[in-house]
C-alpha cells in the first residue's frame, strides 16, 4: 500500500514586505537552530542567497523561540530594475516554496509574485523653518536602495500655491552630516521677499525635483514679523542679552525672525563688492589722520614673458591707479621677444616716468628675471607682482601704512581671484604669521612686501627652486627675522587673474613646483639643523614634515571616566594595540564608578605595569579630575584623552611628541578627531567673543582639504580640544592647569589654551595625529536642562575673563573675516562690521 501523506515541513517563514527593491520577512528551520539560507529566484533563475540571521524579537515572542535571529532583508539586484515585468520567488534549502500572501485575496497564498522592474528614489529631508528672514532646511536623495544619500538636490518652493523660486540645496550642514552620516552639502536657505512680511499666515510648499517629492515638514505655515515688530525685536535683543540661558534661547528665536541674510564663501562676489568700497573709506579716513606721514619709495617688480596683452595692460594700470604715488614699477621682459608686449612696455614707460623696463637678452626664468628687477630696485620696500594680476587701488598705501606703524620688515596681505568675467572668487584669507603652516605651504603669497635692506640680506631668488622660488625666499627671510618683524596686513589687496593657463586655475600647470617645494622646505630645515623628512601630500604643493627626533620624553596619558566600562576598555586596549612609542603610561581617573563590571575592570587593569588608577569620589568636574591626575605624575608631557577617543594608527604619539619637540616654544599639540563615519569632529578651535570656541571644519569628509589645506596641514592654532591634547607638563603647571572653580565642564580646554598662548607659547594642530571620537559618549550634551545653568555660567566666565585679550578678541590663527558663531571658514562677517 502506498503512503500518500505529504512529508512533514522542515521550514516555515513569512514574507513581510516587498517595496522599492527591498524584500523582508523571516524564516526558520523546525529541526535546528542555525540560520536558514533562502534562495531568491527571479524568472525561475537563482540570483541571490539570503541568510536569515536578522534579529526578530516579535517572531521569537510569538513562536516561543530560543533565539531571535530569523529575519531577512535583501535588495533585488539592480539589473532587474529595467522597466520590464519579472517574477520573484523564494525557496527553502529543500526547494520548498516560501509563499506570498495574495493581496487581492489574503486567504490565498502564491508561489511567485510579479513585479515591475522600476525603483523610486528615496529622500531624507526636513524644513527647519524661517530663520533670519530665510526659509531653511535640508534634503538628501538616494537613487534607490543600496545607493548613498547625497545633497545638492534641486528644490522648488511655492507660497500660497504660487511659485516662489527654484534653488539648489547645497549649503554646508555639518549638523545633518553628524546626525545622518551623509553628505553635508545638503542645506538650503531661501530669502523670503519683503512683501510677504506681515501678520497674515503664509503656507510654504517645498518639493525636491525632478521627482516632486514633498519635503518632511512641508507644507509649512507661518506668520512673518512685520516691520514694526522687527524693530521691537531688535531693541529687545539689547535688553535680554545678559540674562539667563532660557532668555538666551528666546533671544535666538527672536533673532531668527529678523531677516539677516548672511554672507558666505558661496556668494563671495556679493560680499567683496560691499567690502572694497568700505576698505577705500577706511583708507581715506586714515590718510586724513596721518597727513604728515612719511612716504617711502616702493619698488614694484613685474617680471613678464609673453603675457596676454589685455591682462598685461590691466595689471600695469592697476599700479598706475594706486592712491599711494611714491612708487616705481620695474617691468622685466624675460626675452619674450614679442613685439606686442614690447610696444605696450614702450607706451607705458613713455607716459609715466615712474615705470622702467629691463629687457633681457636671453630667457632667465622667473627667478632670473625677478633678480634683475631686485638688483635694479631703488625703493625702500619691494613688492612682487605677477604680469597678469591686479593690485587693489589702495594696496600700496595700506601696506606702507602698516610697515610704518609696526616697523615690520616683511609684510603680506590677503588676496582673492578674479575670473575672466570680472567676478571675485576663492579668497585666500590668511592667519597672522604662522610658521608651522608656512612649512606646509606658502600661504603668504601675495602681496608680499619686503624691506629692501632685508631683501639684499636674504639674497637673490634661486633658479633651482623655480616654481617654489617665492616659498624659498620667505623661508630664508624667517631664518633672519624675529616673529614680530613679520606682519600680516588683514586686508584683501591683491587679485589673482584666473585664466585657463594660470596657476590660479590649474595646479598641474606647474607640477615641477611640487619637487621644488619639497626641496626648499627640506633645505630650510636642514639649515636650521632640524632633523626631518619633507614629502608632498597627495602630489600637491602641500608638504608634510616628519620630525626625526631620537628623544623619548615620558608621557602620561590621562583618561577620566565614570563607568562606561566597554568604552573605557576599548580606549585603553586600542592604546596598547596602536602605540609604537614606548615611554608612556596610562593614568585612569575613576570618577566614582559604581557598576560591578567597572569595578572588576579596574581591579584587573591595575595589574598592568603601564596602568595606574586614581579614584576621585567627587561630583563630576572635568578640570579637577585632570588637575589631580597631572599633579600625581612626574611625566614630561601629559596627554589628556577622553575615554571615547580611539587612536587610529601606531605612530600617533611619535608624531605628537615630534611636533612638541620641534621647537622650544611649542607647549601643546592637538589631534585631528573624526566621527565614526569618517567626517571631521575636530581640526583645531577658533576662538572669539561671538562663539567662545568653535571646532573648525566639523562635518567635513576626511578626504577633503579644508580651507586652504588646513585639515591636511599641521599648523599653529590658538586652541585645541582637550579630548586629545598633548601638553608640556612644566607649562601646564606654570599657567595653573585647568580652571576647576569656574570652568568645571565646558571651555576649560579653550581657557587653558588661551593661558598657554598668553604666556608666549605655541599650540600646534597636528593633521597627522588622527583618532576617532565618539563625542558625548563620555558625558552628554550641554543642551540638557540640568546643564543649562552651568553652561551659561561658564560662557559668561569666558567672556568676562578674556574680553580684552587680543588673542580672544581676534584669533591670530583664524582670518578675521570669518564668523566664529556660525560655520567657521565658510560664513563671512558683514563687511560693515569688520
Amino acid at each position: 500500500m502506498t503512503n500518500n501523506q505529504p512529508a512533514p515541513r522542515a521550514f516555515i517563514g513569512f514574507f513581510d514586505d516587498f517595496s522599492n527593491g527591498k524584500i523582508s520577512g523571516w524564516a526558520l528551520s523546525l529541526y535546528h537552530s542555525e540560520p536558514v539560507t533562502l534562495h531568491l529566484l527571479i524568472d525561475q533563475q537563482e540570483v541571490l542567497q539570503i541568510v536569515c540571521d536578522g534579529e526578530r524579537p516579535d517572531v521569537q515572542d510569538n513562536l516561543k523561540l530560543s533565539h531571535n535571529k530569523v529575519g531577512f532583508n535583501a535588495f533585488i539586484p539592480e539589473k532587474f530594475f529595467d522597466g520590464k515585468q519579472h517574477q520573484l520567488s523564494l525557496r527553502f534549502p529543500d526547494r520548498s516554496v516560501l509563499p506570498f500572501t495574495d493581496l487581492d485575496n489574503p486567504e490565498n497564498v502564491l508561489p511567485v509574485i510579479p513585479f515591475q522592474g522600476t525603483i523610486r528614489p528615496q529622500y531624507k529631508s526636513f524644513i527647519d523653518g524661517i530663520k533670519q528672514g530665510a526659509l531653511r532646511g535640508w534634503v538628501l536623495r538616494s537613487a534607490g536602495p543600496g545607493h548613498d544619500f547625497v545633497g545638492k538636490c534641486t528644490i522648488a518652493i511655492t507660497v500660497n500655491g504660487v511659485r516662489l523660486t527654484q534653488s539648489r540645496a547645497d549649503r554646508y550642514r555639518g549638523d545633518v552630516a553628524a546626525a545622518t552620516g551623509h553628505d553635508p552639502n545638503c542645506g538650503f536657505e531661501v530669502p523670503i521677499p519683503q512683501h510677504l512680511r506681515g501678520n497674515r499666515p503664509h503656507t510654504f510648499n517645498v518639493v525636491a525635483l525632478p521627482d516632486k517629492e514633498e519635503l518632511n515638514g512641508s507644507p509649512f505655515t507661518t506668520t512673518l514679523a512685520d516691520d514694526a515688530l522687527e524693530s521691537r525685536l531688535v531693541d529687545l535683543l539689547d535688553v535680554i542679552d545678559g540674562l539667563h540661558k532660557q532668555i538666551t534661547t528666546l533671544r535666538r528665536e527672536v533673532k531668527d525672525l529678523i531677516p539677516q541674510r548672511g554672507h558666505n564663501l558661496g556668494d563671495y562676489d556679493r560680499w567683496a563688492r560691499k567690502y572694497y568700497p568700505l576698505l577705500r573709506e577706511r583708507t581715506i579716513k586714515k590718510r586724513q589722520l596721518n597727513s604728515s606721514q612719511k612716504t617711502p619709495l616702493v619698488s614694484v617688480l613685474c617680471p613678464t614673458y609673453r603675457p596676454l596683452s589685455s591682462d598685461f595692460i590691466a595689471a600695469i594700470n592697476s599700479v598706475v591707479s594706486q592712491t599711494y604715488t611714491n612708487w616705481e614699477l620695474i617691468i622685466i621682459d624675460d626675452a619674450g621677444k614679442s613685439k606686442e608686449t614690447t610696444d605696450i612696455i614702450k607706451k607705458f614707460t613713455k607716459e609715466d616716468k615712474r615705470i622702467r623696463a629691463i629687457i633681457l637678452e636671453k630667457n632667465e626664468g622667473i627667478s632670473g628675471a625677478t633678480n634683475a628687477g631686485m638688483d635694479a630696485a631703488k625703493g625702500d620696500y619691494v613688492v612682487f607682482f605677477d604680469h597678469d594680476d591686479l593690485l587693489v587701488d589702495v594696496a600700496l598705501e595700506t601696506m606702507v601704512n602698516a610697515a610704518l606703524e609696526t616697523g615690520a620688515k616683511l609684510l603680506y596681505s590677503d588676496e582673492d581671484k578674479i575670473d575672466q568675467a570680472g567676478y571675485f572668487l576663492e579668497p585666500n584669507l590668511k592667519p597672522d604669521y604662522n610658521y608651522r603652516y608656512l612649512l606646509g605651504c606658502n600661504y603668504i603669497c601675495h602681496i608680499t612686501m619686503v624691506e629692501t635692506k632685508l631683501m639684499r640680506q636674504i639674497g637673490s631668488l634661486r633658479s633651482k627652486y623655480d616654481g617654489a622660488q617665492d616659498h624659498d625666499f620667505v623661508l630664508r627671510a624667517v631664518e633672519i627675522l624675529k616673529p614680530e618683524e613679520i606682519h600680516h596686513v588683514p586686508e584683501i589687496l591683491y587679485h589673482w587673474r584666473k585664466t585657463p593657463n594660470s596657476t590660479a586655475v590649474n595646479v598641474s600647470n606647474k607640477t615641477y613646483a611640487i619637487e621644488a617645494g619639497i626641496r626648499c622646505v627640506q633645505d630650510h630645515l636642514d639649515r636650521c639643523k632640524v632633523k626631518s623628512k619633507v614629502s608632498s601630500i597627495r602630489g600637491l604643493t602641500l608638504y608634510g614634515v616628519q620630525w626625526l627626533t631620537r628623544k623619548t620624553p615620558k608621557v602620561t596619558i590621562i583618561i577620566p571616566f565614570k563607568d562606561q566600562v566597554d568604552t573605557t576598555r576599548q580606549c585603553v586596549e586600542t592604546l596598547f594595540e596602536r602605540t609604537k612609542y614606548k615611554a608612556f603610561d596610562i593614568l585612569l581617573v575613576n570618577n566614582w564608578s559604581i557598576e560591578e563590571e567597572t569595578l572588576s575592570f579596574i581591579k584587573d587593569i591595575e595589574k598592568h605595569p603601564k596602568v595606574s588608577v586614581l579614584t576621585v569620589e567627587e561630583p563630576f568636574n572635568y578640570s579637577r579630575l585632570n588637575n589631580l591626575a597631572a599633579a600625581s605624575t612626574k611625566a614630561d608631557y601629559l596627554f589628556f584623552m577622553n575615554n571615547d577617543v580611539f587612536v587610529s594608527h601606531n605612530d600617533w604619539l611619535n608624531i605628537a611628541i615630534g611636533e612638541a619637540l620641534a621647537a622650544p616654544d611649542v607647549a601643546a599639540v592637538g589631534a585631528k578627531l573624526l566621527y565614526p563615519n569618517d567626517t571631521i569632529q575636530h581640526a583645531g578651535v577658533a576662538v572669539g567673543p561671538a562663539g567662545i570656541g568653535a571646532h573648525v571644519h566639523r562635518g567635513d569628509p576626511l578626504s577633503e582639504y579644508g580651507y586652504i589645506g588646513r585639515t591636511m596641514l599641521t599648523h599653529d592654532v590658538t586652541a585645541v580640544t582637550a579630548a586629545a591634547m598633548l601638553v608640556k607638563s612644566s607649562v601646564f603647571h606654570e599657567v595653573g592647569g585647568f580652571d576647576e572653580q569656574e570652568l568645571t565642564v565646558a571651555y576649560n580646554d579653550v581657557d587653558l589654551c588661551l593661558k598657554i598662548r598668553s604666556a608666549g607659547y605655541r599650540i600646534i594642530f597636528s593633521a597627522e595625529v588622527i583618532a576617532y571620537h565618539h563625542e558625548s559618549l563620555s558625558r552628554g550634551s550641554d543642551d540638557r536642562p540640568e546643564h543649562e545653568t552651568r553652561f551659561f555660567h561658564e560662557t559668561q566666565t569666558m567672556l568676562t575673563r578674556w574680553s580684552n585679550n587680543p588673542l580672544f578678541e581676534r584669533d591670530p590663527a583664524y582670518p578675521r573675516y570669518f564668523t566664529v558663531d556660525q560655520q567657521p571658514f565658510f560664513d563671512l562677517i558683514d563687511p560693515e562690521k569688520l
